[in-house]
């Protein structure tokens, strides 16, 4: 006589789809499966850690094992669910933006420093894409208004969705442009920016997850990687108003390059900004997070 199969809960559908992930050689595979029950089994963190013995129905199942079919051959978890977490702020993402990185977050640290919580000020997301960096600072800076825009249309219409989610839609307006083309001098107190930084001949080296899903017009940043700077220096220089503060997204070894090119655009007190994982991540005429305190609430 054989035993019956065991009632499947939260807790062992969690185990049973991080090893699969495991032996798949996906990065973080506790942490994707956990945010894929979540969504499969329509619950939350706490939930998985309080109620683990839940059962789970048969619908839920299939669309877990689903989802770690799809996550095994490397789609990343933002492209399963159509979500992303960033900074505080959960985002809405399409195969026609970028999908939010941690690293990005650097840009954050920056403004945070450099804008105290109630201070009034106006900014303008260049390459907005899903909004993230002009949402995220709009969502913890409540008298801040600001502007994003992009090339792709589709891309602004997935940022209005976002800020409309988040309540922001009447403090922030998306307009199709390239870069800052249409805005006129000294228009902003801040402008930030995560463009394409990766050389064109990296892109095929890749991971999948980044090759295959995010948008090549937001990953290519032309033979040396550096063409968007090139634009963006001089532009941002004309835009930004006396004594206002810039923050760029570069790639990990383009610090030296990029900050020689604002400064040539005529800024001065260019600094490199690290990220957590100690590696080159922001060019910026504003605070470094890392010897700059924390400004009091």
């Amino acid at each position: 006589m054989t035993d019956a199969p065991a009632t499947p809960t939260l807790l062992t559908a969690w185990k049973a789809a991080t090893a699969r992930l495991k032996e798949g050689r996906i990065d973080s595979p506790s942490i994707d499966s956990r945010l894929l029950l979540e969504v499969a089994a329509n619950c939350s963190r706490t939930d998985i850690l309080t109620d683990p013995y839940r059962v789970m129905t048969p619908d839920q199942l299939t669309t877990l094992d689903g989802y770690v079919d799809r996550r095994l051959k490397r789609e990343p978890v933002s492209r399963i669910l159509g979500k992303k977490g960033f900074w505080k702020i959960m985002l809405n993402v399409t195969p026609d933006v970028l999908s939010p990185r941690p690293d990005t977050e650097a840009i954050l640290d920056v403004v945070m420093l450099a804008y105290a919580p109630h201070e009034s000020f106006t900014m303008i997301d260049l390459g907005t894409g899903s909004g993230a960096i002009l949402l995220a600072t709009l969502a913890e800076r409540a008298a801040a208004k600001g502007v994003g825009t992009d090339i792709s249309t589709e891309a602004l219409a997935v940022a209005r969705e976002n800020a409309a989610n988040l309540d922001l839609d009447n403090r922030c307006d998306f307009i199709r442009t390239e870069w800052a083309t249409g805005f006129g001098d000294q228009s902003f107190d801040l402008v930030v920016s995560n463009p394409p930084y990766i050389p064109s001949d990296d892109i095929p080296g890749l991971d999948p997850e980044v090759r295959d899903h995010d948008p090549v017009l937001a990953l290519d940043g032309g033979p040396d990687g550096l063409v968007a700077y090139r634009e963006l220096a001089p532009e941002i220089m004309r835009i930004l108003k006396p004594g206002g503060t810039f923050a760029v997204e570069i790639g990990w070894d383009q610090g030296p390059q990029v900050k020689a090119l604002f400064e040539q655009a005529g800024f001065e007190n260019v600094i490199v900004v690290k990220d957590l994982s100690d590696r080159d991540r922001v060019v910026t005429n504003g605070p470094d997070p890392r010897t700059n305190p924390i400004p009091k609430m």
